[in-house]
């Protein structure tokens, strides 16, 4: 099989949008833009929930032991991950049948609703018990609603882009996805700096939350007004090609779902213990004050957003399996620097330390966001890769902070969760290495092609062109 990765007229240097004609040029920003609002909101909330889970514990959560009050925090935050590969399952089948931009609309919405209604839930202190059980409601929909999110937001842009430009788009998720964080840690950090103490713990902690509101209907009334993808269309033209069912997504495509899983656990773990754990882990690990940490994981986030579209570009001309191997190799080889820079409590080394763990991070989510679209036909696209991105992000996503710190906890080793990420790296090499090369291949292909060879070849996979 050759890997042609230069081919194509629009592998050149060119700026992102110049090959385009002007009527589409329009159409990439407003798609671009109306899915990275709704991705912008869902990890917002997510970051938010990290940034704050300190102050989240006193809240909700009985006070006695602040360690255990605060894995009760991370508990909640892993609960949510649960209904993720439900969500992904439901909008997927629904996005696979009515279409991408309703169920991006539905979803945005839900989202949104979900982490407002955390900015004005009650605390402990007001209602018991039933403070935690309604924060963990909030959450599970949040995270029901978020399941067809991502999968979605990527599949839409990427049936829009350029055939050879696929990962240079795709890589403008990603961005929404860092800036969410940055915007998390700068809002966060501005209110701790204006409001005082006793402010921040009465109602400061809540802003960040209700802010989602009218972000969401901002998203929700730019995609109300988007067209549907170019390749759902054409599969709608095509009405004697029937919806495939979940068992038939993952009998004709169960390698390929396997595979990327496994890759994706890696995209999941790194990404939470840079965005979400590390926050925490300079404060528990290095002393360093909340202010401290906010602003070393305020650079890396920066840092990152920039980096997306160079690693976008670099994917496009490099071939998606290399650029999964240089996102592990680049995760074993810096972790254990970054953990002990991390550590350090000073804020350019914990700065340092958290961009050298974002570079494997953004590698990782970037060629993610590219496969998710590449590895599946776009009669079950939707489906198989909400499933593939909700699974591995339930398992080794949401669960990130809360293992990290037990494994702290059990060994009393800080270094402890880089072991963690080291072996999750080389599982997701070895699943990633499996895919085939699918830096050509394009998303509007014919569909009946696809599914016989996938059925003849035992998985969800075509050879790329020569």
């Amino acid at each position: 099989m050759s890997n042609n990765n230069h081919a194509g007229p629009h592998s050149s240097g060119k700026p992102l949008f110049e090959s385009l004609s002007p009527e589409r040029r329009k159409a990439m920003h407003q798609v671009i833009i109306a899915s990275a609002i709704g991705n912008f909101v869902e990890w917002f909330d997510f970051a938010v929930y990290g940034f704050l889970a300190v102050i989240i514990s006193q809240h909700f959560f009985p006070q006695g032991s602040p360690a255990i009050a605060l894995l009760q925090t991370f508990a909640v935050f892993a609960v949510s991950f649960a209904l993720r590969p439900l969500g992904g399952l439901f909008f997927g089948r629904l996005g696979d049948r009515i279409g991408r931009k309703r169920v991006l609309a539905i979803t945005i919405l839900l989202m949104a609703s979900a982490t407002a209604l955390i900015g004005i839930l009650p605390t402990y202190g007001a209602i018991g018990l039933a403070a935690p059980l309604l924060l963990a409601l909030a959450r599970c929909i949040q995270g029901f609603s978020a399941g067809g999110e991502y999968a979605g937001a990527c599949t839409y842009v990427l049936e829009h882009a350029p055939t050879h430009q696929k990962a240079r788009y795709g890589s403008l998720i990603p961005v929404s996805t860092f800036m969410a964080f940055a915007s998390a840690a700068g809002l966060t950090l501005l209110l701790g700096m204006v409001l005082s103490e006793g402010a921040m713990q009465a109602w400061g902690w809540r802003v960040p939350f209700l802010i989602a509101a009218p972000l969401g209907l901002v998203g929700l009334y730019m995609r109300l007004h988007l067209e549907e993808s170019p390749a759902f269309k054409t599969l709608q033209k095509a009405p004697e090609t029937p919806h495939a069912t979940v068992s038939e997504t993952v009998k004709v495509h169960g390698a390929t779902i396997v595979c990327l899983s496994a890759f994706i656990s890696a995209t999941a773990l790194s990404f939470y213990m840079f965005t979400t754990y590390l926050v925490t882990y300079m404060q528990v690990a290095g002393n360093a004050t909340i202010r401290t940490a906010l602003l070393a994981s305020l650079g890396a986030l920066v840092f990152s957003g920039l980096l997306c579209p160079v690693i976008g570009r670099l994917s496009d001309r490099i071939g998606r399996r290399n650029t999964i191997r240089g996102a592990c190799g680049s995760l074993m080889i810096a972790v254990f620097p970054a953990y002990y820079l991390a550590g350090s409590g000073e804020l350019w080394s914990a700065m340092l330390g958290a961009s050298l763990l974002a570079i494997g991070a953004v590698m990782c989510g970037v060629v993610t966001a590219v496969l998710l679209a590449e590895q599946f036909p776009t009669r079950v696209r939707y489906t198989a890769s909400a499933l593939c991105y909700n699974v591995a992000y339930t398992l080794f996503g949401g669960t990130a902070p809360l293992i990290a710190t037990w494994l702290i906890d059990l060994t009393g080793h800080s270094l402890a969760p880089a072991f963690y990420l080291i072996a999750i790296a080389a599982l997701a090499l070895v699943g990633g290495s499996r895919l085939p090369e699918s830096v050509n291949r394009s998303l509007d292909d014919h569909e009946t092609s696809w599914h016989d060879n996938s059925t003849k070849k035992g998985h969800g996979t075509r050879p790329v062109p020569s």
